[in-house]
């Protein structure tokens, strides 16, 4: 098992010189002023070029996307500037990354967003869950339902994040639709409510990932792109009637996408890797 760990492994056209994945890792240590990266994040990352494959941590595409104190973003000039001393201290130790692309939805603050407006979500359902504010733990605020007429303006985040991401010199990207956070929002039907054309169906409910995942693939080749789901998890007050079945349709539309791998959360975020009973992550990863 120790010698297949440390043997090259071929992710589309990138070669890994081993197998060992860096997950992402919150870290919250953005300068407060403006959410860049700086040195510190150079120096941690370049510290573990030796993996096969770095993911970030997780990198909010818009101020709207932000949930929690001095996380990075990747929206902004100086954001990208900050990100590219990242990409050439692991390049030059021979390393490679991605950038984990992250928006938060309902899991925030209305002191970390924009004038103070309402987080955004599939629905206006609160989530019994907190967040990281200035003054410290905070229950999350209650959100607003995004409209049918924003969502362009939201696949437009995700397309503008992802040229920053190449412009900062990432090797590919992450979609971050895991952990409650808004893509995994609008694929579960306990937080998605709607009765428009990203609501009820499992087609419909899997549409923004499809949306999403359509404007990356236009920027990276898909095969430097992957996706990270949490199918059992409850982290931040999420929840389906049929996790089997929503996420086998959800990894049915990254496989139309031709992504070049796909990232499962097994068990609770943080807690028990223990499945319940009608969980099948073999499965999943086959279908």
């Amino acid at each position: 098992m120790q010698a297949k760990l440390f043997t090259p492994l071929t992710l589309g056209d990138l070669t890994l010189p081993n197998r060992v994945v860096m997950a992402p890792l919150t870290r919250n240590r953005a300068n407060p002023d403006g959410d860049v990266p700086y040195a510190i994040h150079a120096e941690y990352y370049a510290q573990r070029a030796s993996a096969g494959l770095i993911i970030t941590e997780a990198t909010q595409i818009t101020p709207e996307g932000k949930g929690y104190i001095q996380t990075p973003g990747i929206h902004s000039g100086a954001q990208v500037a900050g990100w590219r001393q990242v990409t050439q201290a692991v390049h030059a130790k021979g390393g490679r990354i991605f950038l984990q692309l992250w928006h938060v939805g309902r899991i925030s603050h209305v002191s970390l967003q924009p004038d103070g407006q309402a987080p955004v979500a599939p629905s206006p359902i609160a989530a019994e869950a907190q967040t990281f504010v200035a003054s410290g733990f905070a229950d999350v605020s209650p959100p607003r339902a995004l409209e049918t007429a924003e969502i362009p303006r939201l696949l437009e985040d995700y397309r503008k994040a992802t040229e920053n991401a190449r412009a900062a010199g990432f090797d590919g990207v992450e979609l971050h639709a895991a952990n409650g956070y808004l893509l995994d929002q609008f694929l579960r039907d306990g937080t998605n409510k709607r009765t428009d054309a990203y609501g009820g169906s499992l087609e419909n409910r899997t549409r923004l990932l499809a949306e999403v995942l359509a404007v990356i693939t236009k920027i990276y080749p898909p095969k430097r792109v992957g996706v990270r789901f949490s199918p059992f998890s409850g982290f931040n007050d999420i929840a389906d009637s049929d996790p089997m079945a929503t996420f086998a349709a959800a990894i049915a539309r990254a496989n139309e996408a031709g992504l070049g791998y796909l990232h499962l959360v097994e068990g609770e975020m943080g807690q028990s890797r223990d499945l319940p009973p009608e969980a099948d992550i073999a499965k999943l990863r086959a279908a």
